[in-house]
């Protein structure tokens, strides 16, 4: 089966710094997310949410378990599925980068989002990705909305 991979991505007009702790600790997922359940199971490097973590993320009951394998605060999150997707070698980066200041003087970051994998069953692939692209848009979408108005509130 041949790998898939896509990527989504949003703006926000919060900085790094304030979207940063919303993707990089597990336990604020619940926070900004449609999951009602989020956290660790098993701290990581240099900090709890840091490399070799394990992080848990559930919907009434149904979730997956993820390892943290890249942690560079506040541009890159890379985490690997462990358990719930029928996936094989699943991948995703987020990467948060810095804009500049335009000619409105508003600065904010962009949010890239992208995920690769193997379906783990033959026939299941495209399916597989829509779910996974509907899911992916989802965090992006939600997570640049609460980062948005954790920064206006914070003004």
């Amino acid at each position: 089966m041949a790998p898939r991979s896509f990527t989504r991505s949003g703006r926000s007009l919060a900085p790094p710094a304030v979207v940063w702790p919303l993707v990089a600790e597990a336990d604020r997922w619940k926070e900004w997310s449609f999951l009602d359940r989020s956290g660790l199971e098993t701290e990581g490097s240099p900090v709890p949410d840091g490399v070799g973590a394990v992080r848990s993320f559930t919907r009434y009951g149904v979730g997956s378990r993820e390892q943290v394998v890249a942690w560079d605060p506040p541009n890159h999150l890379g985490y690997t599925i462990l358990q719930g997707f029928p996936v094989r070698d699943y991948r995703a980066d987020v990467v948060l980068a810095a804009l500049a200041a335009g000619a409105s003087g508003a600065t904010g970051t962009s949010v890239t989002w992208s995920v690769r994998f193997e379906p783990r069953y033959p026939g299941t692939g495209a399916a597989t990705e829509a779910v996974l692209r509907w899911i992916i848009q989802g965090f992006v979408t939600s997570l640049v909305r609460y980062a948005d108005r954790q920064y206006a509130a914070a003004d």
